[in-house]
């Protein structure tokens, strides 16, 4: 597999835990440049959802593609290709913000000297590079969490929930980088239950409920009217 791929599809994906189907037969694609809206109440499978692109959960049923290989023909290099913001940020609390950079950074197999600064610069952390993120605000972790997934600047992007915490400018310019950061070809897949941001950001909406796919098309504003038809209250 090369490194990069220019597509991401899903074939009638489930996932069940137990008798209980978190996912139900989910078929989407999205390609390089498209920023995917998933969308949906609580509980709808969103998170399960993007676990699953994410190659950290496996489907019970159907397939999930990157540039026509499984993750299993594609092997390790695959994950090498994908940032990953989890609801669940999985920051070492008990190191720097400049020690859970240079961490990552060394998974992926950079110089941590290349990318750390610009990525403490981006978070605008730079004062609190020494200090232990045990310390931080959920907006300061949750600008951590986005430079954490974008060290190894993945063609894949994944995002659950990616707006926590964060106050109306840093919303501003998280927004503003991900359209760049789409505009250079990657693939963005992000979970959000901020219509507003949302209806002005991404290029597709999924709307998930009860762990089935009920609306996937183009946006063109008034998400929020389409997603009180589809889910019943926005």
């Amino acid at each position: 597999m090369s490194a990069a791929f220019d597509r991401v599809e899903l074939a009638d994906v489930s996932r069940h835990y137990g008798r209980r189907r978190a996912v139900s037969k989910i078929s989407l694609s999205v390609g390089r440049g498209e920023i995917l809206g998933l969308l949906g109440p609580n509980g709808a499978g969103k998170s399960t959802l993007i676990a699953m692109i994410a190659t950290l959960v496996r489907p019970t049923s159907g397939s999930i593609r990157y540039g026509g290989q499984t993750s299993d023909e594609a092997g390790a290099a695959l994950r090498s290709r994908i940032g990953l913001l989890a609801h669940e940020l999985h920051l070492y609390n008990e190191l720097s913000a400049v020690e859970n950079l240079e961490f990552f950074a060394r998974l992926h197999g950079l110089e941590p000297a290349t990318v750390v600064p610009a990525a403490l610069e981006q978070a605008g952390l730079v004062d609190r590079a020494e200090d232990v993120v045990s310390g931080f605000s959920r907006g300061m972790r949750q600008r951590l969490g986005l430079e954490r997934a974008l060290i190894n600047r993945p063609n894949l992007l994944l995002l659950d929930e990616p707006f926590t915490g964060l106050d109306d400018r840093a919303v501003t310019a998280v927004t503003n980088r991900l359209r760049r950061i789409a505009s250079e070809g990657a693939i963005i897949v992000l979970a959000t239950h901020d219509l507003d941001v949302a209806d002005g950001l991404v290029t597709r909406s999924a709307i998930i409920k009860d762990g089935k796919l009920v609306l996937d098309e183009s946006a063109a504003g008034g998400l929020r009217g389409r997603y009180r038809e589809m889910v019943g209250h926005a």
